[in-house]
């Protein structure tokens, strides 16, 4: 009879970080997906399948290097235990399976203490994809673990610093026609006042990076740099890598939803505040909630003009 394979080898790892917070609050964070791209700097979008309260699916793109991976995911959430375990449903090659769990334990003096571990294999446990991966695990597992830790320093509760809001404009125009403009960014410094250079880059399908100058209503201008993803004619993600400043994170999403009357186009904003540039940005007497107002108003401007002109083109034709 000829031998049974192998089974693959699972390798392991474990990072741990202890933080000035309670443990609460950061499973909170660890718990909600959904803020994950302003929060954790190697995620780019999450694109939620199912949920319950304590069952969840979805879609998640995340940088891995310098490439977007994308992968589906099923976790299974534990508020009692602070325990949130996931598991990767499909993976990306050469890995083969990917699980693991973050588990927050509370600590004296209102210290916690956060476990990230991880479960892998790979094709052929080949020696290079192991290392490669582990390397990749070390590098974003320290970013997210520092993502939590300089988010609950600051001093400010964390629900006061990340935070998400919506605007919605209508039109008869149809969605695909409100999805095209949104997707050709390239097009924007000539059809939208407020933007001054675009450089627009499609390394994959569906995956853009895109480098954009603005101009805000006090003559101010700032540079952003996005990844994109793009999900034709339903929805367009990105996730800022380069913010100006009061943000420390900020993602987005458009969405074009078709109606009995032609199309309802959204923008939703996440965001985390930088509480530390607060002085310099918007004077020395300026408040959290002076910031909260400030970023609501600036990133509502530029995505209501935006949605303006995307839907008045469609329009037009």
């Amino acid at each position: 009879m000829p031998r049974a394979a192998a089974p693959p080898v699972v390798h392991r790892t474990e990072h741990t970080l202890t933080v000035a917070a309670p443990a609460d609050t950061l499973y909170a964070l660890v718990a909600d997906a959904d803020r994950w791209p302003a929060v954790f700097a190697p995620t780019v979008h999450v694109h939620h399948l199912s949920r319950s309260a304590r069952n969840e699916r979805f879609e998640i793109w995340a940088m891995v290097g310098e490439e977007v991976a994308h992968w589906r995911s099923s976790r299974i959430l534990d508020p009692q235990r602070r325990y949130v375990y996931f598991r990767q449903e499909h993976s990306r090659p050469p890995v083969t399976s990917m699980s693991g769990g973050w588990l927050v334990r509370p600590l004296p003096n209102g210290h916690s203490e956060v476990v990230l571990r991880h479960r892998f294999t790979v094709q052929d446990d080949d020696p290079a994809a192991v290392d490669a991966l582990q390397e990749a695990l070390d590098r974003n597992s320290e970013r997210e673990l520092g993502a939590l830790a300089a988010l609950t320093r600051t001093g400010h509760p964390a629900d006061e610093l990340v935070f998400s809001f919506t605007d919605t404009v209508t039109s008869p125009c149809a969605p695909e026609e409100a999805y095209a403009f949104i997707e050709r960014a390239d097009r924007w410094p000539e059809l939208l006042p407020h933007v001054a250079r675009v450089r627009l880059d499609e390394p994959a399908e569906g995956v853009q990076h895109l480098e954009m100058d603005t101009v805000t209503a006090d003559g101010s201008a700032h540079t952003t740099r996005s990844v994109r993803i793009c999900r034709a004619p339903e929805w367009i993600a990105y996730k800022q890598q380069r913010t100006p400043r009061l943000l420390a994170g900020h993602a987005g999403l458009w969405t074009f939803a078709r109606t009995p009357d032609g199309t309802a186009a959204t923008a939703r904003h996440t965001v985390v505040l930088d509480p530390a540039c607060i002085g310099a940005e918007l004077g020395t007497h300026a408040t959290l909630r002076d910031a909260r107002a400030h970023v609501r108003e600036l990133l509502r401007r530029n995505s209501a003009a935006t949605l303006r002109h995307a839907l008045e083109h469609a329009l037009r034709g």
